[in-house]
């Protein structure tokens, strides 16, 4: 089957300008895609700053990144599309105006966490906002992604899950992305959206501020913080760095055969959260960590299965959490020192 030419292929990123979404818009404008965003920067972004929560405890240093994920898109010519995916009439009058071919959806909160604690605000900003882009997608769009979560599968029953595995989500966050899944798939019935549904799980990389376990233990090792383990550090998490996801959606634009089906893009190898915390250590020492209860909330995981993904689409991820989180902690040094170098200058 023919591959399909990101050369100016007109794609709509929706949240584009959240963790995924902003390193996913910069990776294919570089491949030549010519990529639009829509983003009420309001939902784990500059809104969510400015509104003091208790979830981003680092707010200025979150700031900071928020601003460096701005600037780059900027730099990069990508258009960003101040707009609440809530409002119907207004989001589906930037589709005819934008005209895209492709939809990335990634209009979401994306902490499990929060989601527990909001349940109306994450309905609303999940499945309302989904269920607006369907409808203004249903009938022009060639391609519908979405961004599901490893949370659907609930508690692992065994070491590896695969797409078939059956979905027992656990919390409002695993339920919410099972009954988007549904939706979507449902929309397919009816009016013949092709769609593609992505899983992804343990997600880490630059430029994230969504609380991710990697990014806690980096930015309490730098302030010198005690670094919190749910349990006993033993359970395995399939850690996948931003880079082999963005790899493996883009695949997905490019690969017919991804259409009508559901992936798990991850590494495809579970790792204990002692293994990721071995690796922080070797960077700072004399970090302090602490046991506490597990959350009864969050799901017990481990590997999920890519064999699907590698056959059908020639998804190769290349970045092991031994190769990967050192280059995110670099990442890190390297820009929380120049933010401390500018404050003392200034």
């Amino acid at each position: 089957m023919k591959k399909i030419s990101l050369q100016n292929l007109n794609i709509l990123i929706l949240g584009g300008a959240g963790f995924i979404g902003h390193n996913l818009a910069l990776h294919l404008k570089k491949l030549g895609a010519k990529v639009s965003i829509i983003d009420s920067l309001s939902v784990n972004h500059l809104g969510s700053v400015r509104q003091n929560l208790d979830l981003l405890p680092n707010k200025e240093l979150s700031k900071d990144i928020l601003y460096e994920r701005l600037r780059l898109l900027k730099n990069s010519k990508i258009p960003i599309y101040v707009q609440d995916a809530r409002e119907y009439h207004k989001l589906s009058k930037y589709f005819s105006e934008i005209k895209p071919k492709v939809v990335i959806h990634l209009a979401a909160v994306s902490h499990a966490n929060r989601s527990n604690k909001d349940p109306h605000s994450t309905f609303d900003h999940s499945l309302r906002t989904l269920e607006n882009a369907l409808d203004s997608a249903k009938e022009t769009i060639e391609h519908f992604i979405f961004l599901s979560s490893s949370m659907v599968y609930g508690n692992f029953k065994s070491d590896k899950v695969d797409e078939k595995t059956h979905c027992e989500p656990l919390g409002i966050y695993g339920a919410l992305k099972y009954a988007a899944e549904k939706i979507i798939i449902s929309y397919n019935q009816v009016f013949d959206l092709p769609y593609t549904i992505v899983r992804p799980s343990a997600l880490y990389g630059e430029r994230c501020i969504s609380r991710r376990v990697g990014q806690i233990f980096i930015e309490n090792a730098l302030q010198n913080k005690e670094i919190e383990i749910h349990g006993d550090g033993s359970e395995k998490l399939d850690f996948t760095y931003i880079k082999d996801l963005i790899d493996g959606i883009t695949k997905v634009i490019e690969n017919p055969n991804s259409k009508n089906e559901i992936f798990n893009l991850t590494f495809g190898q579970g790792r204990s959260i002692f293994d990721l915390l071995n690796i922080l250590k070797e960077n700072f020492p004399s970090t302090a960590i602490k046991k506490i209860p597990r959350d009864k909330l969050m799901p017990k995981r481990g590997t999920l299965s890519i064999e699907k993904a590698r056959s059908l689409i020639n998804y190769n991820p290349n970045w092991p959490i031994d190769k990967a989180y050192p280059e995110y902690i670099k990442w890190y040094l390297d820009f929380f020192k120049n933010k401390y170098s500018m404050n003392k200058q200034s």
